[in-house]
């Protein structure tokens, strides 16, 4: 095994680490960087989370304080996001255990494209969340005035 392989090439190092577990042969594996690995993709789990929350929020917040400009593209959004963020935690349901987590950075997040996309300052929207993830992801729910 190269062990300077997984800093030149990664997708080599990874191809030969899966070969090396598949036959077994965990005494050649490079377990330290492939637990590392295994982490990172667990993080990279929750981040697409957040993401999918931030544009979800991101919408419900424009459709809640901007009603003269709702329109079909929000409401699409919306859509996407709720059918998105539903199936990510079907595929990884231990993320429920983080969603209070993931909403509270989720919306920090939201807040910052809101006055990025709007001009509206954020000290004019509410400082927390002022939905549930229930509400956020029901199709029925679309916040207004």
């Amino acid at each position: 095994m190269d062990s300077n392989l997984y800093e030149r090439d990664f997708y080599a190092w990874a191809n030969e680490q899966a070969a090396l577990l598949r036959a077994g042969r965990l005494d050649a594996a490079d377990i330290a960087h492939i637990a590392e690995e295994i982490e990172s993709m667990g993080k990279t789990e929750k981040r697409e989370l957040v993401s999918r929350l931030t544009v979800l929020m991101l919408h419900l917040l424009k459709w809640r304080f901007q009603p003269d400009r709702r329109g079909n593209s929000w409401r699409l959004s919306v859509e996407e996001q709720r059918y998105r963020i539903a199936d990510h935690l079907d595929d990884n349901p231990s993320l429920k255990a983080k969603l209070d987590e993931a909403i509270e950075s989720a919306y920090r997040l939201a807040l910052i494209e809101v006055e990025r996309e709007t001009g509206m300052p954020r000290r004019g929207l509410p400082a927390q969340c002022p939905w549930s993830f229930d509400q956020m992801v029901d199709d029925g729910f679309w916040p207004d005035a």
